[in-house]
């Protein structure tokens, strides 16, 4: 059962940038620990930000430091992923996923709500 939305996908050229946004009208985000995950064509999913529910903590995957960050805004019950400097590579499925254990996780069975996915194509 869809529980997030996510928004901001698209098709854009290699070094562009996109923001992703993730809401939802069923719970409180502020409650939870936000993550971003992705998968691309024949691999699994696999991590790519998360961030506690005050916003200080924040951890990447290595493949995404220093291009990408993760932040929420709890006033408008939104987490986004802003990417910069996007390569090929990138090119996925974002999924937007929410944990209700207030501890640290990175794996995609420690996540409970998850969205129907945002298609972000890198491409020249």
């Amino acid at each position: 059962q869809v529980q997030l939305v996510e928004s901001g996908g698209g098709l854009v050229q290699p070094g562009e940038s996109l923001r992703l946004s993730c809401t939802t009208s069923r719970f409180t985000l502020e409650n939870y620990i936000m993550g971003w995950f992705r998968q691309a064509p024949g691999k699994e999913r696999e991590f790519v930000a998360a961030i506690s529910w005050s916003g200080v903590t924040t951890g990447y995957a290595d493949s995404v430091k220093g291009r990408f960050t993760i932040s929420r805004d709890n006033a408008k019950n939104t987490v986004y992923l802003q990417m910069n400097s996007l390569k090929p590579e990138d090119t996925a499925v974002y999924y937007c996923a929410a944990r209700t254990r207030p501890v640290w996780g990175t794996s995609t069975f420690e996540y409970n709500y998850w969205g129907q996915g945002t298609q972000v194509t890198v491409s020249s």
